[in-house]
């Protein structure tokens, strides 16, 4: 099958007229998943797979039809799914089974999309570069030495070399966004709320949004028509009337206000990702949108205030993983404490330790006030910021990281330096606002470069309606690794 029935629209026209089978498309993707070598799936379990996709056939065949009845997708491995293993990439969880369906997974399965098994990750969603997981790291498909980007890596690379036509993913600081980028995908991250977390493995609970990673604006519309909408489990969930998020594609950009925040340009910004982020925004210019120089004051307070509120909050999520009630359990220990002590100690990978013991001390008697409770006001100021700024403007553009992909390896001993690259994609998920990922061109070494757009509070037609014009104007997201 040629890459131009990638698009969900395509599959779902070859599912129409006949030209394959649910069950033909799903074993075509299993094929590919056996042979890659980038380490993108944790869990690939081909029977379950294939049931699903008789079952999509079976309702075909009754005369149900939808745009993802019986396509194929990967979901990340945060997400809990009956009868594959669910294991956030930890040794913590390398043999749990999940009994029920996060509620992301059961929107899609009602939708009839099968399941092709589930993506790596970085450890309990924690790093930015898909290298800090258990089953070992992600290679990107445009370059096998690089990494994808994280946390979704493994969902960004499964969509970039056609091993999956969509994946979901979840982006706390930005790990929707980031790896699309860098695997030259597209990414979304709704508004926080937008979509339910049940079931959902949790990393920082006030950050934690699910999201879509696939190759077109138009893609990531429909899958995330289906998984969004109020879910009374969640108590963060918002309830809003349920919407077509691809109203607004097709819709001329033409007198579209962007703004373009000149903290995001300065001198961490490297020339061969600033190139073509600035060809893209001026592409939009000249589609007819309006670009307006903006100020985002705060940016880089938002790394020492995400990093300290994620902490916290992952410290705490992560205190259930104690070896009584399921997961990992060390096999020697003297009593109770010894056995919680070795539990986690061996259980957990050495980034989410680094971040637990963190997230403890600020969370500490004495240090909550002095750096807790400061991050939460610094957090308030960032999304004052962009209050200001959508006052003037429809969207905010500007790169999605610093850098292209680095090379497997190079920065894994430097979590500052990780957690730097995040610094264009933490604001948005400070403020809760919805952020999206484009494919914009391509660094020195060939490695993909991504655009990132930034909308209102509960505006994502209007980000996805953008970003397909930017894409019906330019091929970026049409280009395959080798």
């Amino acid at each position: 099958m040629s890459s131009a029935a990638d698009s969900l629209r395509a599959l779902a026209a070859l599912l129409e007229r006949g030209e394959a089978s649910a069950l033909e498309l799903a074993d075509e993707r299993l094929a590919r998943i056996a042979a890659s070598d980038l380490n993108a799936f944790i869990d690939v379990q081909p029977e379950l797979t294939r049931e699903q996709a008789r079952q999509a056939d079976a309702r075909r065949a009754r005369g149900e039809r939808g745009a993802l009845l019986g396509v194929p997708l990967a979901h990340k491995d945060v997400f809990v799914t009956r009868g594959w293993r669910s294991t956030a990439g930890s040794k913590m969880l390398e043999h749990y089974v999940s009994p029920f369906d996060a509620a992301v997974v059961e929107r899609l399965a009602a939708a009839g999309a099968v399941c092709l098994g589930k993506t790596n990750c970085d450890e309990f969603a924690m790093g930015g570069s898909s290298e800090h997981s258990y089953f070992g790291p992600v290679r990107n498909p445009w370059d096998r030495a690089a990494i994808p980007g994280g946390s979704s890596g493994g969902s960004a690379a499964a969509v970039a070399a056609g091993l999956a036509p969509v994946a979901t993913g979840t982006d706390t600081g930005g790990s929707i966004r980031q790896p699309a980028a860098m695997c030259g995908v597209t990414g979304i991250r709704p508004t926080y709320g937008r979509v339910s977390r049940h079931g959902m493995i949790a990393f920082a609970s006030s950050l934690d949004q699910a999201g879509v990673i696939a190759r077109s604006a138009d893609d990531c519309a429909t899958v995330l028509g289906a998984i969004a909408g109020f879910d009374p489990r969640d108590s963060t969930s918002a309830e809003r009337a349920d919407e077509d998020f691809g109203r607004e594609l097709g819709r001329p950009i033409e007198g579209l206000r962007i703004g373009v925040p000149r903290e995001f340009f300065g001198a961490g910004l490297a020339a061969d990702v600033r190139a073509p982020v600035e060809a893209a925004i001026e592409e939009f210019r000249r589609l007819g949108a309006v670009l307006v120089d903006v100020s985002l004051p705060q940016t880089e307070l938002s790394i020492p205030a995400y990093y300290v509120i994620a902490l916290a909050e992952a410290s705490s999520n992560l205190s259930r993983f104690d070896g009584v009630r399921y997961g990992h359990r060390a096999a020697q220990h003297s009593d109770l404490l010894d056995m919680y002590c070795r539990t986690r100690a061996e259980g957990f990978g050495a980034e989410v330790k680094r971040r637990v013991l963190v997230g403890t001390w600020v969370l500490s008697h004495g240090y909550y006030d002095a750096y807790y409770l400061q991050a939460q006001k610094l957090r308030r100021l960032v999304a004052d910021d962009f209050r200001r700024v959508f006052e003037t403007v429809d969207l905010v553009a500007g790169p999605v990281a610093p850098t292209a992909a680095w090379d497997i390896g190079a920065i894994v001993d430097d979590p500052v330096a990780n957690y730097l690259a995040d610094v264009y994609t933490l604001p948005a998920s400070l403020a809760g606002l919805p952020g999206m990922s484009l494919p914009a061109g391509f660094g020195q070494r060939g490695r993909p470069v991504g655009l990132q757009l930034i909308g209102r509070r509960f505006d994502e037609a209007r980000l996805l309606g953008a970003a397909h014009g930017f894409q019906q104007a330019t091929d970026w997201h049409l280009r395959r690794p080798a």
